[in-house]
């Protein structure tokens, strides 16, 4: 499924620094997975009590080396969201939010789920937000470096998510790619730790 891979390396980290990303993922993800128990236990239970419906919802996106994964979120909208099968993006005010869904999106807590994916090894804690590959087909048609990302692994949080917001359109997208690129073309753990800063004082 996923893209023919571009030869053009672009990654900033060396192997090193790679390989102690990936290491202080993996611990971070098990430390916030024990911290935040609690936090899972009432956003589980206010789920159940909000309706019907699963609590965590998966969807297919694409990954590292153009490989698929199933992301993890907790639902924030109505089941049967894309019931007619055609991928659609959201909207301010959705009429497909619950209650509590527009709670966990405005504070990014729908994302929390991801730190399991984080622990996988399907996403990093800092890198650029996976997309479906109907969107990246769209994004491609428009500028085909989004290949490039994929030298790399998505993230819970970048630069891009912090400053450009949610992706509700084609304009926010093609911005969001150059920030990714421009991210990857210059990244450093030292920059990865700012983004974890500024992510958690976004919060």
């Amino acid at each position: 499924m996923g893209l023919d891979k571009d030869t053009s390396n672009i990654d900033g980290m060396n192997g090193l620094e790679r390989a102690l990303k990936r290491v202080g993922d993996v611990l971070g993800a098990i430390l916030l997975l024990v911290v935040l128990s609690p936090l899972y236990l009432y956003i589980y239970v206010r789920q159940r009590m909000d309706g019907s419906g699963p609590v965590i919802y998966s969807q297919e996106r694409i990954g590292q080396g153009g490989k698929p994964f199933k992301i993890f979120k907790f639902r924030t909208m109505v089941v049967d969201a894309e019931k007619d099968g055609v991928p659609q993006l959201e909207q301010d005010d959705d009429p497909r939010l619950t209650e509590f869904g527009k709670v966990l999106r405005k504070h990014h807590l729908d994302e929390l789920p991801q730190i399991w994916n984080v622990l996988k090894g399907d996403m990093s804690f800092v890198g650029y937000r996976p997309e479906r590959q109907y969107f990246i087909d769209k994004i491609m048609e428009q500028n085909p470096d989004y290949r490039l990302l994929y030298q790399s692994t998505p993230g819970v949080t970048s630069l891009a998510t912090i400053e450009n917001g949610y992706t509700d359109t084609m304009e926010k997208m093609l911005r969001r790619l150059d920030m990714d690129l421009d991210y990857l073309r210059n990244r450093s753990l030292w920059m990865d730790a700012k983004i974890i800063f500024k992510t958690i004082f976004n919060l």
